[in-house]
C-alpha cells in the first residue's frame, strides 16, 4: 500500500534539535525508521549549509535539504538544485539599519557566516543568502520590521520572537519544499512539515500535514493542523510513529 506521506520536512532549532542543540537517540531512531520505510526525511532550516553539515553526517543523510529559509535547495548534500541571492546594495542598507538601532546582526553567505563581531566591508566578494537581526528590545524589532516591510522587496520571518530574518521576496521554506516536490513529482499534500517559528509558517500551512511543536510560537500552533510534544520531549519521533510508521 502506498503511504500517504512521502516527505518529512524538519526544522532544526526548536524542532528536531533539543535545547542543547542535539538530536536525541529517540529522534534518531525514529528518523532512521522513517527513512527505512521509504519516506524522504529532509532538513528545512534557516541555517546555512555549514552549520547543517555536522547533523547530516550524524544521521548519515543523503536526502534533499532546504537551507537558509529556502535560499538554497539541495538535491542531496553534494548537489545544489537552486540558489537565490540578496543584492549587495540591500545587504548594505540592512547593515546600516543594524548599526542605527545597535542590534546584533548576521549575514549568511555561500562562503560562510558574518556577524556583528566579524563583519566585512568587501560585500561584493561574497554571495549573500540571508540577513538577520536580534534584539530583546521589542520596539526596535517592530521598527526594523516596519521599515523593511515598506520596501516590499524582501521576505520577513523569524526563527525566534526576538529576531528578524530576511530573504529574497517569495523565498521561504515552503518555496524550497515546492521545488523539491516538483523535482520528485509529488504534491505538497504528501508532505509533513514540522516547525516552531515564523519561518516555518508558510511550509506548515502549505504541507499536507502541518505540525507545530509544543514549544512553538502561538501563531504557529494556531495555524498548524496539529500540535505535538516539545523539542525536548521528542515531538518529532511522536509524529513519525503516528503518521509515518502507524504505531
Amino acid at each position: 500500500m502506498t503511504k500517504q506521506y512521502k516527505l518529512l520536512a524538519l526544522d532544526m532549532d526548536g524542532t528536531v534539535l533539543n535545547e542543547n542543540r542535539e538530536i536525541s537517540d529517540v529522534n534518531k531512531d525514529a528518523i532512521n525508521k522513517a527513512l527505512n520505510s521509504g519516506v524522504i526525511v529532509s532538513f528545512a532550516t534557516g541555517r546555512g549549509y555549514q552549520s547543517i553539515e555536522p547533523y547530516i553526517h550524524e544521521l548519515n543523510l543523503d536526502t534533499p535539504i532546504v537551507a537558509v529559509n529556502g535560499s538554497e535547495v539541495w538535491k542531496n548534500p553534494k548537489q545544489l538544485m537552486q540558489r537565490h541571492l540578496l543584492e549587495v546594495e540591500v545587504i548594505k542598507k540592512m547593515h546600516d539599519i543594524a548599526l542605527h538601532y545597535d542590534t546584533w546582526f548576521w549575514g549568511y553567505t555561500v562562503e560562510g557566516l558574518f556577524n556583528k563581531e566579524q563583519w566585512t566591508d568587501n560585500l561584493h566578494d561574497y554571495q549573500w543568502l540571508k540577513f538577520g537581526y536580534y534584539t530583546e528590545d521589542d520596539s526596535k524589532i517592530k521598527q526594523i520590521f516596519e521599515t523593511i516591510k515598506a520596501w516590499g522587496t524582501l521576505e520577513l520571518t523569524n526563527s525566534h520572537p526576538s529576531n528578524l530574518e530576511l530573504n529574497p521576496k517569495g523565498i521561504s521554506k515552503a518555496s524550497g519544499l515546492q521545488a523539491l516536490c516538483n523535482w520528485k513529482e509529488f504534491n505538497m499534500s504528501e508532505v509533513i512539515a514540522m516547525g516552531d517559528s515564523m519561518n516555518d509558517l508558510a511550509m506548515i500551512k502549505s504541507a499536507g500535514l502541518g505540525v507545530a511543536m509544543g514549544n512553538a510560537q502561538d501563531i504557529i500552533k494556531k495555524e498548524a493542523d496539529i500540535v505535538t510534544l516539545t523539542n525536548d520531549e521528542d515531538g518529532v519521533a511522536k509524529i513519525i510513529e503516528e503518521y509515518i510508521l502507524g504505531t
